[in-house]
């Protein structure tokens, strides 16, 4: 599905995998098994050759979640973002201290303090450092969200806050058939409000919100959702004609209608926010 949505061969990455289930917790949050993680080649490949992704990524909105993080941190704060790309979120925040961890983008990050860093090397070397930490669309990526998380929640000062943003299991994201930028080896696990607020409890910290969020695309995946003559139900994926053609059609219809119209203001946001503070 990867090759022919993108052009972007996992024969690597899933090398042995015939399939994958995907299973439900009581939480609410669902994984695939195995949770194969895509490495750096698998994304190098994918933004290169993607159209599809870079259109689905491209800024139609100023980044919601950036300036809702620009709202809680302080003169003086001092801001560790993982996954940072190249930084964006540091231009929302003058007023603070800020540290970016991407391995992959830190050389273009410019005049901003990214570093070649891992979460877990971080935590190690800067535990209780800082006053609010943030990852935004990263712990679904993982192998080991927990583990990850927790990595997050060694670096936050006492009462300070961590701060996620994920895809939310509940948005049109997981309506559109086959559409595999919601599967491994990119996205590993699904989340909703009940799935943030027990990892949130899980690692002792005090929920204080859980917000919808829209992201940049939020129009687009509205529309494709809206234009594709199948919708999942009990299945998402399934490697059929009618499945791919139902993904093609509404990738094709949807992004004239992304063009024409507007969205709804009814319309589910696609994200998660979560902000949750650590024990004094």
């Amino acid at each position: 599905m990867w090759r022919g949505a993108f052009g972007v061969s996992t024969d690597r990455q899933l090398a042995g995998v015939d399939h994958f289930d995907l299973w439900e917790s009581p939480c609410g949050l669902a994984f695939f098994e195995p949770m194969l993680e895509g490495d750096e080649d698998f994304y190098l490949d994918l933004y290169r050759r993607g159209d599809f992704h870079r259109a689905l990524s491209a800024p139609r909105i100023a980044r919601a979640e950036f300036r809702r993080i620009a709202e809680l941190v302080r003169p003086g704060d001092k801001v560790l973002d993982v996954g940072c790309g190249e930084g964006g979120l540091a231009r929302h925040l003058p007023h603070a201290v800020y540290v970016g961890l991407d391995p992959h983008c830190y050389a273009n990050a410019g005049e901003f303090d990214v570093r070649n860093e891992t979460i877990g090397a971080h935590a190690a070397l800067h535990p209780e450092e800082y006053d609010v930490v943030c990852a935004f669309h990263a712990i679904e990526h993982v192998a080991d969200p927990l583990d990850f998380i927790r990595d997050l929640v060694k670096c936050v000062r006492p009462g300070g806050r961590l701060c996620i943003v994920v895809p939310s299991r509940t948005s049109p994201l997981t309506e559109i058939p086959n559409f595999v930028l919601n599967a491994p080896p990119h996205h590993l696990s699904w989340w909703d409000e009940g799935a943030l607020q027990a990892v949130a409890g899980v690692v002792d910290l005090k929920t204080e919100a859980i917000e919808p969020v829209p992201f940049s695309f939020d129009s687009l995946i509205y529309w494709m959702s809206r234009c594709a003559p199948k919708l999942t139900g009990d299945r998402y994926f399934r490697a059929h004609w009618t499945w791919h053609c139902a993904l093609a059609w509404g990738w094709l219809v949807g992004r004239a209608c992304d063009a024409l119209f507007r969205v709804p203001a009814s319309a589910r946001p696609s994200g998660l926010l979560l902000i949750a503070r650590k024990p004094p």
